[in-house]
């Protein structure tokens, strides 16, 4: 069975579609409808199911998709150890959206300078469904807020910076930081986040019960509200914040309510030396 059949396959399921697969991997989809009708006459059974334009994937597929995420990167992992000075094969990283808009751009342009042969692909999400990207093997990394839970052994990280929680605002406080949530409307990082957590853990040790506006899990857009001047809002101060939210005003509220962000890896899934020149990547882009 060749591994090129399979990523085809992984392809098709995660775009919906055999045309968007076949655009990803630079190939015909007339290429990729065949690929994965072979694998289907290997394994004798059906692996999608095509209508008009998109493409599900069967129970048997999905059964297969774990393993055949993991043998697809075994095999782009083999040309990387038996060429352990000249990197390739494809490293999919799931990032944060702060990540992406802070220290992410640098750090990939660095990496590609130094590993111009990996192929990098980037998945945007939540801290939550990263975390579950990577149980799922979906991705190999995973620029995030540190869980409120021990991780697991099977997996590496290594922390990258933390971001203080303040409060940010309109225009000057005209009393404190307790005063403005006692008064001006509220709009919540969405305390069911790992990173809005932090802030509802603030205002619960400091008895606050802000006029809540409305929740969100997205502290640019929060950010853009705020510049609006709906309200306030207590948010981690992240270091894409000053490219959006010029004459907006940063009051920090005091420490331990810190947002950490950190690498989170599974550790067979990259090659230990391109770990390595993420970390640094990542790193020096801070």
């Amino acid at each position: 069975m060749d591994s090129k059949y399979l990523a085809s396959l992984i392809a098709a399921i995660e775009c919906g579609s055999i045309a968007e697969a076949a655009r990803r991997q630079g190939i015909t989809a007339a290429a990729v409808s065949q690929r994965i009708q072979v694998l289907e006459r290997e394994l004798d059974t059906p692996l999608l199911n095509r209508v008009g334009h998109t493409a599900r994937p069967t129970d048997a597929a999905m059964a297969m998709l774990t393993r055949a995420r993991r043998i697809v990167r075994e095999v782009e992992l083999l040309s990387s150890d038996a060429h352990a000075n000249a990197l390739s094969g494809t490293l999919k990283i799931g990032a944060i959206s702060t990540a992406l808009t802070g220290i992410l751009p640098s750090a990939l342009l660095t990496l590609h300078r130094q590993a111009p042969d990996v192929r990098l692909q980037i998945i945007p999400g939540t801290s939550t469904t990263l975390y579950d990207a990577l149980a799922r093997e979906a991705i190999d990394a995973a620029i995030m807020v540190q869980p409120p839970f021990e991780i697991p052994k099977r997996y590496r990280w290594q922390p990258l910076h933390h971001e203080e929680l303040m409060l940010l605002s309109s225009a000057p406080l005209e009393q404190d930081v307790a005063h403005a949530l006692s008064t001006l409307p509220y709009i919540s990082y969405d305390p069911n986040s790992w990173g809005g957590r932090l802030a509802q853990q603030y205002l619960n040790d400091h008895d606050l019960h802000p006029r809540l506006l409305l929740e969100l899990d997205g502290i640019e857009a929060i950010s853009l509200l705020v510049k609006e001047k709906m309200g306030v809002s207590l948010l981690p101060r992240w270091p894409g914040l000053a490219a959006i939210s010029q004459h907006l005003v940063q009051t920090s509220v005091g420490g331990g309510y810190d947002r950490k962000i950190i690498l989170l890896v599974r550790p067979e899934s990259i090659n230990e030396q391109l770990l390595n020149l993420l970390i640094s990547a990542l790193s020096s882009a801070q």
